[in-house]
């Protein structure tokens, strides 16, 4: 059974230490110079490590880095799959620092969202790394929404979030000169950064302080080391063994999963519980031409319905002056499929007999037929954002990118609303920690993410 970790309270104990100890600010960020991704003195057919993560997206490489700062003398590992670093959820998100108002006080969520927000907010300071606190506005347009928005404000103090403030409709002007509403909850904490270039630097940090990456390493299958490997001198010291797709192998002594829209099938992979299963759901951004990107100067959200599973298209604006329009929320047919016509066949078998996706049909039907409808006719969309800035009109916007969030369903056709971990039993599952379930605000919380598993991985495994 799938049980999320419990968080007691020490989950970024030394986060902070571990940052200010870290790399000279002159080493600078990850673009400034350049960086191998794999050292030479390692390849993929000979190499052993005490510690492998598998997956270079930004919890894992986070993760790494954690690893490696607080036992430099253990030789750890990352593993990926494309040739390139972080180029899936954490290259395809909307880049926003979020600030923890919307989970559910104690959960996982709002305790790492909190403590992430403002691990990242120093860590880019320290790093030079380019940010916007820009902040958020999450506008009620309709009577019937403010008791929901008051509510919001409500938990956002609960789980700590940092000057949080009730506006009326004279103070949105000032924020946002062309937003309408009659109240909104001001989330001055919110900011931008591009995650992917915090990815590479959290790489350059890890890479620095020795630890190894292979790229273009699919993993396809780990299991226990049925003998020594030949002229081994460390004999089973590392037992387990991952193989990947060109029959190339790694083997280690413990395995630390971050795999985003593959981590079921890796967790069935090494032997663990495949559940909650992962379905993928595309969202499709709109642009706002540039000589519209006036209308909008911060992040501008609509008010969270809790009868639907999804935030709803918001404003958000981007580090290069763009402004993002959306995102929608469609089933996707393939994993890693950002088009709207990508199919994968085992993908899709995957959705129809694995996971609750029927379920989660039939409970939410009216949100997903609107979803599709707004997708496919640009005017459904352009009235839902004339009702926050009436001034847009459907030739000031262009289609833009898609991203695809891996989320967790149960077999009840719930969507797993918390970050989960998880392990098993037996020789690989008591040697293997799986990050399950990671969605938004995953990148927010990525530092003291990998500042629990860092935690959980010590005591686990007895570093």
């Amino acid at each position: 059974m799938v049980a999320a970790l419990r968080y007691l309270g020490g989950a970024c104990r030394g986060a902070r230490g571990a940052l200010r100890g870290g790399f000279p600010r002159e080493c600078g960020p990850a673009w400034r110079k350049p960086w191998s991704l794999c050292r030479g003195d390692r390849s993929a057919s000979s190499s052993s490590f005490d510690v492998v993560i598998v997956g270079g997206g930004i919890v894992g490489l986070a993760s790494a880095r954690a690893l490696i700062l607080r036992h430099p003398a253990l030789s750890i590992g990352v593993v990926e799959k494309e040739k390139d670093l972080a180029v899936h959820q954490t290259g395809h998100n909307s880049g926003v620092i979020h600030s923890g108002i919307y989970y559910k006080p104690e959960s996982l969520k709002a305790k790492l969202c909190v403590q992430g927000a403002a691990l990242m907010y120093e860590y880019c300071n320290q790093k030079g790394i380019s940010y916007k606190q820009c902040g958020k506005l999450i506008v009620a347009v309709e009577q019937e929404e403010i008791p929901r928005l008051q509510a919001l404000y409500e938990r956002g103090l609960q789980n700590g979030v940092q000057g949080l403030r009730l506006i009326q409709q004279e103070d949105i002007k000032k924020k946002e000169p062309y937003c309408r509403g009659l109240m909104a909850v001001d989330c001055p904490y919110t900011g931008i950064v591009d995650y992917r270039q915090v990815a590479l630097s959290f790489a350059q940090d890890f890479q620095q302080a020795g630890g190894s990456i292979l790229t273009n390493f699919e993993v396809n299958d780990i299991e226990m080391a049925k003998e020594s490997p030949s002229r081994s001198k460390d004999g089973m010291k590392y037992p387990i063994v991952i193989k990947n797709t060109k029959g190339e192998e790694v083997r280690s002594q413990y395995v630390v999963t971050c795999a985003g829209l593959y981590s079921d099938r890796i967790s069935e992979l090494s032997g663990c519980n495949p559940d909650p299963r992962i379905v993928p759901f595309r969202g499709d951004y709109l642009l706002l031409k540039p000589e519209k990107c006036y209308l909008v100067k911060g992040n501008i959200y609509p008010v969270p319905d809790s009868r639907f599973p999804f935030l709803g298209v918001h404003f958000t604006p981007r580090m290069d002056g763009s402004i993002w329009l959306g995102p929608n929320a469609i089933l996707a047919f393939k994993r890693e499929g950002y088009r709207p016509f990508d199919f994968n066949a085992r993908d899709v078998m995957d959705i129809i007999i694995n996971s609750g996706l029927f379920k989660l049909v039939f409970q939410n039907f009216s949100y997903g037929v609107s979803e599709m409808y707004k997708a496919c006719f640009l005017g459904e969309t352009v009235k839902h954002l004339q009702k926050f800035i009436p001034e847009i009109t459907i030739g000031d916007i262009l289609r833009g990118p898609a991203g695809v969030r891996a989320q967790a369903l149960d077999r009840d056709g719930n969507l797993v609303e918390d970050f989960v971990f998880d392990g098993g039993v037996g020789d690989i599952g008591s040697r293997i920690l799986h990050v399950r379930n990671a969605p938004s605000p995953a990148a927010t919380s990525s530092l003291a993410i990998s500042e629990m598993i860092a935690d959980e991985v010590q005591q686990r495994f007895e570093l």
